[in-house]
């Protein structure tokens, strides 16, 4: 099973889950879960969420199992529901702001990867390059939505220009337009540590 072609396996778990084999989304999930949790975190910015989001994405493809066609390539449908549930969590999150009471007002975003030891890098050229990290994962989520969906699709997730035209319902060429203006601004914000 090692040498088969990820697509064909996609395809062959969505027949299977079609059909009624609920175990068939185990599958999928074990492939995919964590690449979509990843994608989510880029997006949304905030682990938790991206967890909440990226089980909703799996739940929705549950339930719309009968919707997939075959034809179709599993990971571009699966990215595409993760991609409109961050839309609408940003939207939500547009009407509905809050604070956490949680987060330490001098860090709010440190996460569990943050406080942990590394093996590699000295002290200084760790805050340099978590410093540099922060500032362009700053700059990213200051972008507007379009323009950040392209970036973290296409730079982030290593996804062809094609494939986030389809996740995200739009021409190649929009793809391309979004991306060129996301580069420039980046540039424009992170110009001194370029």
């Amino acid at each position: 099973m090692e040498n088969i072609d990820p697509n064909a396996r996609d395809r062959a778990d969505m027949e299977r889950l079609m059909a009624g084999q609920d175990t068939a989304l185990n599958d999928l999930m074990e492939r995919h879960a964590a690449p979509v949790f990843h994608f989510l975190c880029r997006m949304v910015g905030n682990e938790d969420d991206a967890n909440d989001l990226g089980q909703e994405t799996f739940a929705r493809v549950f339930r719309a199992r009968a919707n997939f066609r075959l034809s179709d390539k599993f990971s571009t449908w699966l990215y595409t529901i993760a991609a409109n549930l961050a839309r609408n969590h940003f939207r939500w999150r547009a009407r509905h702001p809050s604070i956490s009471l949680e987060s330490s007002a001098d860090d709010p975003e440190q996460t569990l990867e943050s406080i942990l030891p590394a093996q590699g890098p000295s002290p200084g050229e760790q805050t340099i390059v978590a410093e540099r990290a922060a500032i362009v994962r700053a700059a990213v989520a200051r972008l507007p939505e379009d323009l950040r969906e392209a970036i973290v699709l296409c730079e982030w997730e290593e996804r062809s220009v094609a494939e986030a035209a389809t996740i995200l319902v739009t021409t190649p060429k929009a793809v391309e337009s979004r991306l060129y203006r996301a580069r420039k601004i980046l540039r424009e914000r992170l110009k001194q540590w370029l």
